[in-house]
């Protein structure tokens, strides 16, 4: 078999026979998702098509529109001094030289830092790899684009995981991304550095893309919002692709309030709709259960049932669900990112591989080796998947889990043990995310509580398709309710009230 796969490789034109182990090895850490997909029957319907949302409308209450103030320029200049101060933590990718030229708007100058996966008009862009040529930008990515004219002021370009492929921000050119809130654990990825410039107090608000969880796995290890909208209701163009039908662009904050000013901008509203709901009353949550509950940390599974009682007691009709065909998520995510991010730099891994870190090349290179019909298969299974997700809306308006299986992990941790389980890091970071991807549903991540060492704990919050604004809106009320934003208010006022003395 050995020899096979040397000539296989050698047909496909790398001849690097040296890498023949690290592949073994890594195809080994998949193997379950292999043979899962392997033992599954081809589906007989039609194969999934990812296709853009419906443009997401609000029904909040009429009177309750957010305001926001403009940010004074000598905060912005505070906020460059505290991430120069704190860039041995390796945040930022490049910050700001000056104060960014700001464009009336209703963000109001909104501090906002954007993952260096996106274009910004004259500034470089790496991609967080040596293998890109920092190219300078011609123009901004659309995103960016949309948030200047509403008003943001841009701090920087922020740190991630190579080519956005990974969870852990320990980036091979820039440095590995430290999790202000608990620095002992990895910040997650790939928008690890935009999840940690807010965290730090640096910015209201951040940019980052999401992939298999790549927003609402930093915004969960690091303690603020990331929502993933529904998917392509924003657009990429001059974002950086890794799977194009998985990937996500979206808004991350301190607050849902500052997410939501966020994602109105992307959607390039001219002022804040109407977005709030008043109370939780009438509203039907289900908690997931089977696939999202076996197993869970103590310590999550504690948080949920506290959570699901909050909102019973708060008026909102509570059930419990499960979906069909979840267990075949993974080996679907799988045999769908490796296809689509080998295919999407196959030109940058055999010009420059060399230059690709180690973690990040692998599973590029192992893409080579899946089946291309298993790519076909693959989105057979997703479409009945999505199918299953939209038929557990049936019951119920909002669909609830925590964000992660575990807490952030600790650094350097290439496994975890859940319930006496055992996962490889990726997989158990992402199992609870990456569905949403596949299926192009709206979720978002807010952080709920924290461990006895004070990591963060979050719950993730997924909706309807389309039904970006009732996600943010159910949020903000569960954020309220929080036991993290009770303990976040009065660390705030006893910090007032020394500072006062």
């Amino acid at each position: 078999m050995r020899q096979s796969l040397v000539d296989y490789v050698d047909w496909l034109g790398y001849g690097h026979g040296e890498r023949v182990e690290a592949w073994i090895e890594r195809l080994g850490m998949n193997m379950p998702e292999l043979q899962h997909f392997r033992a599954q029957t081809t589906p007989s319907c039609p194969a999934y098509v990812a296709s853009p949302a419906a443009m997401p409308v609000a029904d909040g209450v009429p009177d309750r529109v957010l305001a926001i103030k403009v940010t004074p320029d000598q905060e912005i200049l505070d906020a460059m001094d505290r991430a120069k101060e704190l860039a041995h933590w390796n945040m930022f990718t490049w910050l700001a030289a000056e104060i960014p030229q700001r464009e009336p708007g209703f963000l109001g100058g909104m501090l906002v830092a954007i993952k260096d996966l996106m274009t910004i008009a004259d500034r470089p862009l790496s991609g967080g790899s040596a293998a890109l040529n920092d190219t300078i930008a011609l123009r901004d990515a659309e995103v960016v684009a949309r948030l200047r004219r509403a008003g943001a002021a841009f701090i920087g370009a922020t740190n991630l995981h190579e080519l956005a492929y990974g969870i852990t921000s320990d980036n091979p050119r820039f440095g590995r991304v430290v999790n202000p809130a608990a620095p002992d654990r990895i910040p997650g990825g790939s928008s690890g550095g935009s999840a940690a410039a807010i965290a730090a107090g640096i910015v209201h608000g951040a940019l980052g893309t999401d992939t298999a969880g790549s927003i609402r796995v930093p915004a969960a290890c690091c303690g603020i919002v990331g929502f993933k909208p529904s998917y392509d209701v924003l657009p990429r163009k001059g974002v950086l692709d890794l799977a194009p039908t998985l990937d996500h662009v979206g808004p991350m904050g301190r607050t849902v309030a500052d997410t939501a000013a966020l994602f109105a901008a992307l959607l390039d509203l001219s002022a804040m709709p109407a977005w709030r709901y008043d109370s939780l009353a009438g509203r039907r949550i289900a908690r997931l259960a089977g696939y999202f509950d076996q197993p869970l940390a103590p310590c999550l599974r504690e948080m949920l049932a506290e959570a699901m009682e909050t909102l019973s007691e708060a008026g909102a009709t509570c059930s419990v669900t499960q979906i069909d065909g979840m267990n075949s998520a993974a080996s679907i995510q799988l045999n769908t990112i490796c296809a689509e991010a080998s295919a999407t730099h196959n030109a940058l891994l055999q010009q420059n591989g060399e230059a690709i870190g180690e973690d990040v090349r692998v599973r590029l290179e192992i893409g080579n080796f899946l089946p291309g019909h298993w790519y076909l298969k693959a989105q057979k299974m997703r479409s009945r998947l999505a199918n299953d997700v939209d038929a557990a809306f049936g019951q119920a308006d909002f669909l609830i889990c925590p964000t992660m299986r575990t807490a952030a992990p600790a650094i350097g941790a290439t496994h975890v043990d859940i319930e006496g389980r055992t996962y490889p890091l990726h997989t158990a970071v992402t199992q609870l995310t990456m569905p949403f991807n596949l299926t192009g549903h709206p979720a978002i991540s807010i952080p709920w509580s924290h461990t006895e060492d004070g990591a963060p704990l979050a719950l993730q919050i997924i909706g309807r398709r389309s039904a970006d604004w009732q996600v943010l809106a159910i949020a903000e009320l569960l954020e309220t309710l929080s036991p993290w934003t009770k303990r976040q208010t009065a660390d705030n006022l006893e910090r007032d009230r020394h500072a006062g003395n």
